[in-house]
């Protein structure tokens, strides 16, 4: 992996330790991610607007690589972000505890849903290394197509509210309440058809993190 001094604008590198590149890096590839997700873009998607390959990106997004601003630039405006906002909450710290009362749940967008396909963040994880992202998804046009989504890491649903059928891979699962269902994220998943809405679900995606060697 190249060094900060060889892949950061010389403004920075010289006055960042390998720990600050690191946690900087993971913090920017999370930020990256969390972005993607929400536009309900793949990989392929950024890296061919991006320029940029796409084992690279995913590198990028894993922590894996230090980076340059030039291609953070590029990373942003395939997101339709300015370059600022990867670099915003870096180091906040955050209290111990957090909670988000009934229907405060912050409302999120992705590319590609219709009136009626709703998802609310539960939490609000705001430090260098995003871990989870828990979502209530609820889902109430019987009539809608769901594009594919795939991201890195492991998504858990927990049914709470009417019947889906939802596609992991090849393979078709009917849910209903009660029912969990646990997958790669890697493998295109959507829901296939809502066979009784409304449908309302817990979904939790945990992040994969390379081990950081110790010192």
């Amino acid at each position: 992996m190249a060094t900060p001094s060889t892949t950061a604008s010389a403004d920075i590198a010289p006055v960042m330790s390998d720990s600050d590149a690191r946690s900087l890096g993971r913090h920017l590839g999370n930020v990256i991610r969390q972005i993607r997700l929400q536009h309900g873009l793949t990989i392929a998607d950024i890296s061919e607007r991006a320029n940029i390959s796409r084992g690279m990106l995913s590198k990028i997004e894993n922590g894996l690589v230090s980076t340059s601003l030039e291609t953070l630039e590029q990373i942003a405006n395939a997101l339709g972000v300015t370059l600022s906002r990867l670099f915003r909450d870096y180091n906040v710290q955050t209290s111990s505890a957090q909670l988000v009362k009934h229907g405060q749940g912050m409302e999120v967008v992705r590319r590609g849903t219709k009136r009626g396909h709703t998802y609310h963040l539960l939490a609000y994880d705001q430090g260098p290394k995003k871990t989870f992202e828990p979502f209530l998804i609820t889902l109430e046009d019987p009539g809608e197509e769901f594009p594919p989504f795939e991201h890195s890491g492991t998504e858990f649903i927990h049914m709470l509210e009417g019947e889906v059928e939802y596609k992991v891979g090849n393979e078709t699962f009917l849910l209903q309440p009660g029912d969990s269902l646990t997958f790669r994220g890697e493998q295109p998943h959507r829901p296939e058809r809502l066979v009784s809405a409304p449908v309302k679900f817990l979904s939790i995606i945990h992040h994969d993190f390379p081990e950081t060697p110790e010192e």
